[in-house]
């Protein structure tokens, strides 16, 4: 994998099987452009392809402490046209459907500001993690738009519809203590490195267990989601039974009966 070239607006650490990214534009408050959004497509890209499971899972922070991400960048959208805005809207999206379907756990670590497009972003990983100061938001009616990188689709299937109407209606920040209680955040923390100390340890806790089973039990949620309770659960059978031709099936299976711990091979 190609990930630890040089960034112009990224920066990538792969410690113990764990990559983490930081969006890492600090004087623009992190805040989304074209070249970020193209460099995290690539990075997102090459992770997709590692069928190995070398990397067991991801982080993905802004840099500093003020901004996960602050939006997208305003000062770029603000000459588009309709063109240019359907083609950085279909960049974003593809960006967060590529976090979403990511065949490893990723945890957002939002730190100050998660609004517009970094709302979304943190919405695509499979759960968020905050510090005390974060403030979610979808404040794009503020400037006569609406969310482009999914916020209408995600935030609804977060915390409700209603909740999430009145959020993107009125463009208000959201503080991590009510996304917390919203189920929008799942944890918060007093500092940032007390955020990624806990996010480190729950990647850890999760790569005991066989990397494909929870590959395969992520994507059969994620398909699930938009399915009818019978749909879901033919989908869920489907893939239950499939497992079983895995090597990790059968020596997680021999590891329970022989009373040890299992040496999975993540296929």
């Amino acid at each position: 994998m190609n990930i630890n070239k040089e960034w112009s607006t990224l920066k990538i650490e792969v410690a113990e099987s764990f990559a983490t990214i930081t969006i890492n534009r600090p004087t623009k408050l992190n805040a989304l452009n074209v070249e970020l959004l193209s460099e995290l497509k690539e990075v997102l890209t090459e992770l997709k392809k590692d069928e190995t499971f070398a990397i067991k899972g991801l982080i993905v922070t802004g840099e500093g402490e003020k901004a996960f991400i602050a939006g997208a960048d305003i000062l770029e959208m603000s000459d588009m046209t309709a063109s240019d805005a359907y083609t950085l809207g279909h960049l974003g999206q593809q960006v967060s459907v590529l976090l979403e379907t990511l065949q490893i756990p990723v945890i957002a670590c939002v730190n100050g500001f998660a609004l517009g497009g970094g709302c979304e972003m943190a919405m695509s990983c499979d759960f968020i993690y905050a510090t005390n100061n974060a403030l979610f938001g979808q404040p794009e009616v503020k400037l006569g738009l609406i969310p482009g990188f999914g916020g209408t689709q995600r935030l609804a299937k977060l915390v409700g519809r209603n909740h999430a109407k009145e959020i993107i209606y009125t463009g208000r920040n959201v503080t991590a203590v009510e996304a917390q209680s919203l189920g929008l955040v799942l944890k918060t923390f007093a500092t940032k490195a007390e955020m990624l100390a806990e996010a480190i340890k729950t990647l850890k806790a999760i790569s005991t267990n066989s990397s494909f089973a929870v590959s395969i039990a992520k994507k059969v949620m994620n398909e699930g989601i938009d399915l009818t309770t019978t749909e879901g659960l033919q989908l869920e059978k489907r893939q239950f039974s499939g497992i079983f031709t895995s090597e990790d099936m059968r020596e997680g299976t021999r590891a329970f009966l022989e009373k040890r711990i299992p040496n999975f091979k993540g296929k």
